[in-house]
């Protein structure tokens, strides 16, 4: 009796564990589902925003163009000389955002702070990168910390309700050996404690999951992690190792 009475008892709870499993698959496949769509979403947007910047880059080509065959056409040497000097001025002043030294952050973070800027945030943006990383943290885990972190900044900035007040600042730098990668932004909303991490009430489950994506890799290379949720701003301070 006690036999059958243990083994109904093992049974209801296999069954139990069963369908918790089962509902937690379901809740991660979920938020996967969700992250992976947020982030297509977001490529999409800055894709379209490259498009635009190419179109402008292509309008003002054609015009260039015309004028120069104007001043040709009319025998204005001089003046086409000035023109062209003109142009290669303007040309050294529109540049990237930031250059750091490595091409695949180069990528990263102009592409999110290009949208930044077009959003209507105001970017103060400083970096050095080591051309190399091998041995370190990899190129493409970091492309994935700036860009999460880029992500939710401009997330909280888009909740301010005086869109003057929106900025991100961002410093990235070799200190002591290890690569310091510092983000500040302006936020819209007290944010709420979440274990080691925050968020605002209205934030996206892809927002939860950036973040322990960035925790682990931080984790993984041993490294440092800081967020301080401060008046009207949210600053993210981490450090990382370098090899030697």
């Amino acid at each position: 009796m006690v036999f059958f009475v243990l083994a109904a008892a093992l049974a209801f709870t296999v069954a139990v564990l069963a369908l918790v499993y089962k509902a937690l698959q379901i809740m991660v496949d979920k938020r996967i589902l969700h992250y992976q769509s947020d982030l297509l979403e977001k490529h999409c947007e800055e894709v379209q925003n490259m498009y635009r910047q190419t179109r402008g880059w292509r309008h003002d080509y054609h015009n260039h163009i015309q004028a120069m065959k104007a001043h040709l056409a009319m025998g204005r040497l001089a003046e086409l000389e000035r023109y062209l000097t003109d142009l290669d001025d303007d040309l050294r002043t529109v540049d990237t955002v930031v250059k750091t030294g490595n091409v695949m952050i180069d990528a990263i973070l102009n592409s999110k702070l290009s949208l930044a800027k077009a959003r209507g945030i105001a970017v103060d943006a400083e970096a050095r990168v080591p051309e190399d990383l091998k041995g370190s943290v990899s190129e493409v885990e970091l492309s994935m910390i700036i860009g999460n972190l880029l992500d939710n900044s401009m997330e909280a900035c888009m909740k301010a309700a005086d869109p003057s007040q929106r900025f991100i600042r961002v410093y990235i730098d070799v200190l002591k050996g290890q690569l310091y990668v510092y983000v500040m932004n302006s936020v819209g909303e007290k944010l709420r404690k979440t274990g080691a991490g925050y968020a605002s009430t209205k934030s996206s489950e892809g927002h939860g999951f950036g973040l322990m994506r960035i925790d682990r890799v931080v984790n993984r290379y041993h490294g440092y992690l800081e967020r301080q949720d401060e008046e009207g701003v949210f600053v993210t301070e981490i450090m990382l190792p370098l090899a030697s």
